[in-house]
């Protein structure tokens, strides 16, 4: 189990058509895994419920919520579980 909480950077970065986005919880609480466009608006909830300690990863494919592809650019994770926030830089080149 790991010690605290951490998003680590994409893989890879940038990326084509799929990126993989881990982070590690040292105790089970409510995450909320995010993508945001430059301009602060929600892309796509990727995790939304409650998990368990440990190592997590999640593949984001380049859609949005409704399924569409997004443009090539630059995009923001963020990782909000229990009193933890951070974010990372991700840049989507097709």
């Amino acid at each position: 189990v790991p010690d605290e909480f951490f998003l680590y950077q994409n893989y890879p970065n940038p990326f084509n058509s799929s990126t993989a986005i881990s982070f590690s919880l040292p105790q089970s609480c409510d995450v909320s895994l995010k993508i945001f466009d430059v301009n602060g608006r929600a892309v796509k909830a990727l995790v939304s419920n409650r998990l368990d300690a440990g190592f997590h990863s999640v593949v984001w494919d380049g859609l949005n919520g409704r399924g569409e592809p997004v443009a090539s650019g630059i995009y923001f994770v963020t990782l909000n579980a229990d009193r933890f926030s951070s974010s990372k830089r991700l840049l989507l080149l097709k």
